[in-house]
């Protein structure tokens, strides 16, 4: 019965999320994404512009939400075969039940990839969030390249990590 209602959940959650990947055009706004300073899981700091990267992944989620948390053992793939090549992935939590929630989710999952908290200021410079996950792919100056909103295939993330890898080749 429990495989029943999550597999009807799931059903559901797609349809509700198809057709939401969009490109996002390019405008001045985008190369100021990456301006940010966040606070890690573990209490320090980083500016987002320090961190070179060909391609980023930003994945607004929560411990709490299931898609976000069937989503992330792909993420966790995707950086260990990307990461050499170009690829960051910034996870970042929305953080509803606590920083120590969302640490401790990091470390049992054993999530490979950076884990900030997600603020306000950030939330407000990606537009805002309307569900989770959203998650944004980026080039290297911060330009959003698409914008998935409620859970995705891993193969669509790495569709997206190839043809920018290919095209910062270039």
């Amino acid at each position: 019965m429990l495989k029943r209602i999550m597999f009807i959940f799931l059903v559901l959650m797609f349809i509700s999320t198809c057709g939401c990947s969009q490109k996002k055009d390019v405008n001045a706004s985008n190369s100021k994404l990456l301006d940010y300073s966040l606070r890690s899981v573990n209490g320090d700091y980083v500016n987002l512009s320090s961190i070179k990267a060909k391609v980023f992944i930003v994945d607004f989620w929560d411990t709490w939400c299931p898609p976000c948390r069937m989503e992330i053992p792909g993420f966790i793939k995707l950086y260990k075969k990307y990461h050499s090549k170009g690829l960051e992935i910034l996870g970042l939590a929305l953080g509803r039940r606590g920083v120590g929630d969302v640490l401790e989710f990091v470390t049992s999952e054993g999530i490979n990839y950076p884990c900030y908290i997600a603020s306000e200021d950030i939330i407000d410079a990606f537009g805002g969030i309307r569900g989770i996950p959203t998650t944004f792919v980026l080039n290297s100056r911060g330009e959003i390249y698409r914008k998935y909103v409620g859970m995705r295939p891993i193969s669509v993330f790495e569709n997206n990590i190839q043809q920018l890898l290919k095209n910062e080749g270039k």
